[in-house]
């Protein structure tokens, strides 16, 4: 991350490169979808559009989803002083594990005539994910998304939010891209000629010494990603085990138990009395506000810079948390 430090001129800057942008946002729902829609509009107020992917869900279309989204106690700074902000953000009705992602025809036109960045953190991040959804969502998705990206005329970045543990199976990860055990098109044509339960048989073998499905098929993504990209602005973000926000705009917020804010939790009420733990193991704990600022930053960087090469950046905290 020393990179991006030592780029950026000033917060003013990266802000500005955001005026009269769109944005399109998949996983807009999840965690830190909500907390990147947040901080776009409150520290980016020049931003002209941010689409959010959202497939219905529990008898909600799109648009119940989004209102219902923009209901969180995230999102009361902009509701009190900037209300009219709220109306930039557009449901575009879709899915990730479907062909063009389920998004309609004159929606992907849209996209392709007028998106500027592209924010790609949809993904199942299940541990116990059955193979083949995992490879569905966070390597086909991907796939199908870049294919998407392909069609935008004016796409300036595309951030691709990956793991930090998709490589942990090493014990020194650098910000480059190392070969899963099988190759991206190796696991989608076992995913599609095998039947489910020889798959979930077959799955310990296939992963390796990695401990599950989603790190596996995040790592198998980034692969796809090297040698598919092209001449797309992609650029790579890494985040350890991502918690509650650290300064804004609410401190301490979080609105799920995933990860370790259910075991924090249930350690303050007195559920989990004790843990066998490995004081030599570090939590690589990393706050959710730090990814976003990130991120945003990540995009900046490429779109003024126009490098051509694959930007990686772990971002984690090491021993520091």
């Amino acid at each position: 991350m020393a990179a991006i430090q030592n780029a950026v001129p000033s917060h003013a800057g990266v802000s500005e490169f955001y005026n009269g942008k769109t944005v399109f946002i998949t996983g807009g729902t999840g965690f830190m979808g909500k907390v990147l829609l947040e901080k776009l509009l409150r520290s980016c107020p020049g931003v002209a559009k941010i689409y959010l992917l959202i497939r219905p869900k529990k008898g909600q279309d799109s648009h119940e989803r989004l209102q219902l989204l923009l209901c969180s106690p995230l999102f009361d700074p902009i509701r009190k002083n900037r209300p009219m902000d709220l109306q930039k953000v557009l449901p575009i009705e879709g899915d990730i594990t479907q062909p063009e992602l389920a998004i309609s025809t004159s929606d992907r036109l849209t996209l392709a005539r007028t998106v500027n960045i592209v924010f790609h953190s949809a993904a199942t991040i299940k541990f116990d994910e059955k193979l083949k959804l995992s490879v569905t969502i966070n390597m086909l998705g991907t796939q199908r998304l870049v294919e998407m990206c392909r069609r935008m005329t004016n796409l300036e970045a595309l951030v691709h939010v990956s793991t930090a543990y998709c490589n942990c199976d090493r014990s020194e990860v650098k910000e480059t891209i190392y070969p899963p055990p099988m190759g991206p098109d190796q696991v989608t044509s076992l995913v599609d000629c095998l039947d489910e339960s020889l798959l979930d048989s077959l799955t310990t073998k296939l992963v390796g010494n990695r401990p599950n499905t989603y790190t596996f098929t995040k790592a198998l993504a980034e692969c796809w990603l090297k040698e598919n990209r092209g001449d797309l602005p992609l650029v790579i973000v890494r985040p350890s085990i991502v918690l509650c926000s650290f300064s804004g705009p609410l401190k301490g917020w979080v609105d799920n138990w995933n990860g370790p804010t259910g075991i924090i939790a249930a350690a303050g009420k007195g559920v989990f009395r004790t843990m066998l733990c490995d004081p030599e193991k570090v939590a690589d704990l990393v706050p959710v506000d730090m990814v976003i600022n990130l991120m945003l930053v990540s995009a900046w960087r490429i779109a003024t810079t126009k490098t051509k090469d694959l930007p990686i950046y772990n971002c984690s905290t090491e021993h520091r948390n």
